[in-house]
């Protein structure tokens, strides 16, 4: 290359630089986002203990929280929380149906499965927290909230566990709302002077008691 072509391709480069038209460089594929492990449920205190249900009953369901004791063997022992799609999870088991379960059916189940690692495993299931199943008391009462329904509940008790009611509440018209659209009244004020007590109906999951 002569002299001449030399400092003209020099030139070249130099203004190439100056202006910063650099080679692009090769840029990485974005990485893809990575799925959101599920929630714990939430924290239980390790002195817990199982609710007053019916072990022979009470079914089970999503979310709520049971305590497995296996005795002398605490890697099976612990509080598990029941996944949406009604499963626990236990070492070397793996995955096991609760929800729709009694805790005596879910033991049984339990010392099944057990039984292949542990000599006749002693098992013991509590439910130490309800969160399947709740009704609302909301309106004109002193506590107004979403209550767990541990037990069978009739409306007149829902009330009062909600603290009973406010100065000005109509206590002689009380709504009852069910999800499948139905709808219930009950006279409290006749309901404890012995009357219409066939209105003191039991509660179910998703009811709303409405104190006017």
């Amino acid at each position: 290359m002569s002299r001449g072509n030399l400092a003209i391709a020099l030139t070249i480069f130099a203004l190439g630089f100056a202006s910063g038209q650099t080679r692009p460089q090769p840029t990485n594929p974005p990485e893809p986002e990575k799925a959101e492990a599920p929630k714990t449920p939430a924290a239980v205190a390790p002195d817990a203990t199982g609710l007053p249900i019916d072990p022979k009953s009470y079914v089970i369901g999503p979310e709520d929280i049971i305590l497995i004791k296996v005795w002398r063997e605490p890697d099976f022992t612990g509080p598990k929380g029941v996944r949406p799609d009604g499963k626990i999870t236990l070492p070397l088991i793996g995955d096991l149906q609760a929800g729709g379960l009694t805790p005596d059916r879910l033991t049984a189940q339990l010392k099944q499965a057990l039984s292949e690692y542990v000599k006749q495993p002693d098992v013991t299931v509590e439910v130490i927290q309800v969160n399947s199943k709740r009704y609302t008391v909301t309106g004109e009462v002193n506590r107004p909230n979403a209550y767990p329904m541990v037990v069978a509940v009739h409306v007149f008790d829902a009330i009062n566990i909600a603290g009973g009611f406010r100065e000005f509440a109509n206590k002689k018209d009380i709504l009852v709302l069910r999800g499948d659209g139905k709808r219930f009244h009950f006279n409290y004020q006749e309901y404890v002077k012995g009357k219409n007590v066939d209105k003191n109906i039991l509660l179910e999951n998703g009811d709303t008691v409405i104190v006017k």
